[in-house]
């Protein structure tokens, strides 16, 4: 007797902070691939429309403006969502910045925005998804960096904020698992992302030519090439779906071999 196949994220509804550009786009693909449907959340005047159009639109994608860092706008969002989706079952939460410099130059302003964008918004946008989860619980998939765990120069704030993502992730594993939701996260490293490029710039001081180097020299040595953020997602999609029950609270490092744990 034959069985019917179902993609793992079939019938599920996932939201993507951060999603118009970047790993973000790359995991929106990924979530399609595993037969997902999704809601991208950014900011006003984001590239929202463009990235969900690239993905096909239709049905399966469903976009809506969100601050993370505001409690309100994060809430009227998700309300939304659920109201145009009718139900919620999973949560990347992959906005974030970084504010480049050495440490004894970074200002008050850098590391309040890095650590309102990359820690408290992760814990706010996870907080507003919990709640529309309902009685089926969900996912969570945090998207922190091997940055958090190795630390890079020139990145002082950005490199704590990650560290606190991982500490943060296994907090939140720990405390919802009985609401029946999985908390993990990521840690990518050298993902071909404009975001790693403004980093070669900085190091290159302007130089375009050395800035190609510096991409170059970012490369994960084991694989050779740079990461793709579909790449990413596609580990994302896996943590989201059943078959990841027994992962919990744990932020995986996907960097190509890098980091040794």
């Amino acid at each position: 007797m034959g069985t019917t196949h179902r993609e793992p994220l079939a019938g599920r509804v996932i939201a993507i902070t951060g999603a118009a550009g970047g790993i973000g786009r790359g995991i929106a693909q990924a979530i399609l691939e595993a037969d997902g449907d999704m809601a991208l959340l950014d900011l006003p005047g984001s590239r929202l429309d463009e990235a969900a159009s690239a993905l096909g639109g239709g049905a399966r994608v469903t976009t809506a403006t969100a601050d993370v860092t505001d409690a309100a706008s994060l809430d009227r969002a998700f309300g939304e969502i659920v109201e145009r989706t009718g139900r919620l079952d999973g949560l990347v939460n992959n906005a974030g910045v970084v504010r480049l410099g050495p440490a004894d130059a970074m200002t008050a302003a850098d590391i309040d925005l890095e650590m309102a964008v990359n820690v408290k918004g992760v814990l706010l946008t996870a907080q507003a998804a919990a709640r529309r989860f309902g009685a089926h619980g969900g996912a969570i998939v945090n998207i922190a960096s091997n940055a958090g765990k190795v630390g890079y120069p020139n990145m002082a704030g950005y490199n704590a904020s990650k560290a606190a993502v991982i500490n943060l992730t296994r907090s939140l594993s720990l405390e919802w698992a009985a609401r029946n939701i999985n908390v993990n996260a990521v840690c990518p490293g050298g993902v071909a992302t404009d975001m790693l490029k403004s980093v070669a710039d900085f190091i290159a001081g302007g130089d375009a030519e050395k800035s190609e180097e510096m991409m170059g020299a970012m490369v994960p040595q084991q694989l050779g090439r740079h990461i793709l953020p579909v790449e990413v997602g596609r580990v994302v999609a896996f943590l989201l779906s059943d078959a990841a029950q027994i992962i919990r609270g744990q932020s995986i490092t996907i960097d190509g071999g890098d980091t040794p744990y």
